[in-house]
């Protein structure tokens, strides 16, 4: 039973006593009845308003996931929610490659894009522990005989001076 059956149940119990009306008591009691009937109706109102608003709402959390799907580049991807039926990450993409960079606190290992790495750090997703990248020893002037880049790209080494 809600609300406004409850009160109509009320309401007829009231008109059931064949109260005498002139009486202030009676008064009193039919203002309150009045009162709750108002009150039933304004709640119902409120309990529609809010489903519509509710549904709103689900709709506008909606969109805003799908927009950051498309602004955000997963960088909090983890290699253990992929799945191997889905393409939507190509790890093996030559214009977009993932590294594989493991944490030093809790050892979990996570697939990265370059431009992730170019930012410099990204947060475990896993322990939250802040993993930075340097790669100031790739471009610095000093020769580095144990130097895996190609030189000729980077400029870095020495070996590239003829």
């Amino acid at each position: 039973m809600n609300l406004t059956e409850k009160i109509s149940y009320i309401r007829g119990l009231c008109d059931g006593l064949e109260l005498d009306e002139s009486k202030p008591e009676v008064k009193v009691i039919n203002a309150i009845v009045d009162l709750l009937d108002d009150m039933a109706f304004e709640v119902s109102d409120m309990e529609e308003l809010y489903d519509e608003l509710s549904a709103q709402v689900d709709e506008i959390d909606q969109d805003l996931a799908d927009v950051e799907s498309d602004v955000y580049d997963d960088e909090d991807y983890d290699i253990e929610d992929y799945d191997d039926e889905d393409d939507d990450y190509d790890f093996d993409d030559e214009e977009n490659p993932f590294y594989e960079v493991t944490c030093d606190s809790c050892g979990q290992k996570l697939n990265v894009s370059e431009d992730v790495l170019l930012e410099g750090e990204i947060e475990c997703p896993n322990c939250g522990e802040n993993l930075e990248f340097d790669f100031s020893n790739l471009f610095s002037d000093e020769e580095d005989d144990d130097c895996d880049v190609d030189c000729a790209s980077c400029g870095g080494c020495s070996d590239t001076e003829e």
